[in-house]
């Protein structure tokens, strides 16, 4: 940028120069004074005091000349705040562009193109062509392209991007399927039932837009306090111009005007304008040390007015993915270690993501995976197949009954209390008995409790969304003491109820990771983004958390309550040499002391 009023970020939404004391002048007629009076008052009266002297020299009194005559000038001073207040504004401009990236990674989450099927040929077409009605096949791996139904086949699909839970869900024919989710290891035929700005994915990224949109830039205590200090200002600088021409000694107009520009030049906001910025510059290093990314500066203020913090509960409470939380034997023929090597054994042949947890597990336990025979996936249900001459069946109440294996009704009573936790329970049967199970679950992070706990104790309500089922959000609700949960949460009901709890007058967090959060996360008055989460969910955050460990936000609050007691300093400070200089630069000093301040 250029400081002679030309600004080559202009078209950002920068200041340049001009622009500042365009704005100064508005302020003036408008009388609505604030941060940009000041600038525009002081650097404006600076510049033409310091032209005057360099051509008019002579006209000054002695008290305000050097040793070899001249008189000092300001040009470089005005010329240091302006460029002050630009960097301020482009950083601050930056800082807002940011939400434009969340929409951008919304955008890439729909495929580019389809494959829609009319009789027996298939055809590959743009997602704008795709019609209500069109027949199109989905290939292993690939994304859903819109919202519909399934025709024809059977899937895994990831709907974490919805749901924001790790574990796939078994979809049949008549299941609905969402744009932007993942099909898993089989091919199936959908029938498109919402294109274009209907699907499910356009509207979470029209709620994060709108969201984003719907912020209010918080008004800067700087700016009130001007609005106080400018008028202030002006009236001493007068009452200063006055005294001096009627009492002043010769030349006595020369003497009130230069004590009257003195007073505006010391009052010129240098520090005033610094205190709050050069706090938070401090402030976003303190936390990147930390691990805590902050977007915006004025996060470091909102955050000490939190009282209601919103946490997802997959990937922020919890880790985020599925993994083995234990394995019991029912039968004194098995031990957990034999029933575990034939649990690998099986799910080496599956392509299924529960199977991908059993199988780490295993790896811990250092079980090698043997040889299966006659291995079959059986859709919704589990695996079968053939051990060392023994029948294996692994997964739910149903493949045992497909099989005939006996579940004893102890066994049954064990793996229903898991499920009432909303843990996923998988059956093993050798031959015609379940021997035993397996519980998959996503695991709470060690850090959790302490974190929400240390918040509760700092008065802030902890609430839990979820897209979980009711079971499992009631036992980590109630594991970790939580002041309330909300579950089988869908994106826009999270959006809905932060929106509610605002209108009550709550100043409202939400901490997420995944894209189902990302609109409440743009609506919240701060959105706090786990590092280990989505891309979407980081740019829809002004806080991220490098660890993903909610114990930074406690540290959040705390590194705010300081920053803002920082400001709150600097500003008394910057008013209080105000206070003392601007009389003694209206020359309060000189019928005593013979002592004039030069401008």
């Amino acid at each position: 940028m250029e400081l002679g009023g030309v600004c080559t970020v202009h078209s950002c939404g920068v200041l340049c120069d001009l622009d500042v004391f365009e704005r100064a002048g508005r302020s003036i007629i408008t009388w609505r004074l604030n941060m940009f009076t000041l600038i525009g008052v002081g650097s404006g009266v600076a510049w033409l005091f310091s032209v005057l002297a360099l051509l008019l020299p002579g006209i000054f009194p002695d008290q305000f000349k050097t040793h070899a005559g001249t008189v000092y000038v300001y040009f470089e001073a005005a010329t240091v705040i302006l460029t002050l207040v630009l960097l301020g504004q482009l950083l601050e401009a930056r800082a807002h562009g940011k939400t434009n990236s969340a929409i951008k990674e919304l955008l890439k989450l729909a495929p580019n193109s389809a494959t829609k099927i009319v009789g027996n040929q298939e055809s590959t077409l743009s997602i704008e062509d795709i019609q209500k009605g069109d027949l199109l096949r989905v290939k292993p791996g690939e994304k859903i392209p819109v919202d519909g139904s399934i025709k024809v086949g059977a899937a895994t699909i990831d709907e974490s991007m919805i749901s924001g839970e790790p574990i796939a869900v078994d979809k049949q024919a008549g299941d609905k399927v969402s744009a932007g989710t993942i099909n898993g290891n089989k091919t199936f035929t959908m029938l498109a039932e919402k294109v274009g700005a209907d699907t499910l994915l356009s509207q979470i990224i029209e709620m994060v837009h709108t969201a984003s949109r719907s912020k209010a830039p918080i008004q800067k205590l700087a700016d009130k306090i001007s609005g106080y200090f400018v008028p202030i200002v002006v009236v001493i600088a007068l009452i200063a111009f006055t005294i001096w021409a009627i009492y002043g000694p010769d030349p006595a107009y020369v003497y009130g005007f230069v004590n009257a520009i003195a007073v505006l030049i010391i009052a010129c906001p240098c520090a005033l304008g610094l205190a709050t910025p050069m706090s938070v510059m401090v402030g976003v290093g303190k936390g990147a040390k930390s691990g805590i990314l902050i977007k915006d500066a004025e996060v470091l203020e909102k955050m000490n007015k939190i009282d209601v913090l919103i946490i997802d509960k997959t990937g922020t409470i919890t880790e985020g993915k599925p993994s083995v939380e234990k394995m019991v034997s029912t039968s004194a023929q098995y031990a957990e270690k034999e029933m575990l090597q034939m649990i690998v054994a099986l799910n080496s042949h599956s392509e299924h993501p529960l199977a991908e947890a059993t199988l780490k597990y295993g790896k811990e336990k250092a079980v090698q995976a043997k040889a299966v025979d006659k291995f079959e996936a059986v859709t919704g249900k589990g695996v079968i197949g053939e051990y060392e001459g023994q029948s294996l069946a692994l997964g739910n109440e149903k493949l045992m009954e497909q099989v005939g294996a006996v579940i004893a009704a102890g066994l049954l009573k064990q793996v229903t209390d898991e499920q009432k936790q909303g843990k996923t329970v998988s059956y093993l049967a050798v031959g015609n008995a379940a021997v035993g199970y397996i519980v998959i679950s996503d695991k709470i992070k060690q850090t959790s409790a302490e974190a929400i706990h240390r918040l509760q104790e700092e008065g802030m309500e902890v609430i839990m969304f979820t897209g979980d089922n009711e079971a499992t959000a009631k036992a980590v609700s109630d594991t970790l003491h939580l002041n309330g949960y909300k579950a089988q949460m869908l994106p826009e009901n999270k959006l809905e109820e932060i929106k509610r709890l605002q209108a009550q007058g709550k100043k409202v967090a939400m901490a997420g990771d995944g894209i189902n959060d990302a609109p409440a996360l743009a609506q919240a008055d701060i959105g706090i983004a786990m590092g280990t989460g989505t891309g979407v969910a980081i740019e829809s955050a002004a806080i991220t958390l490098v660890k993903g460990d909610l114990n930074g936000i406690a540290k959040a609050r705390l590194l705010s309550h300081k920053v803002m007691r920082n400001i709150k300093e600097n500003l008394w400070f910057a008013l209080g040499y105000n206070v003392l200089g601007i009389p003694i630069a209206a020359g309060v000093l000189y019928p005593f002391f013979s002592v004039l301040l030069s401008p």
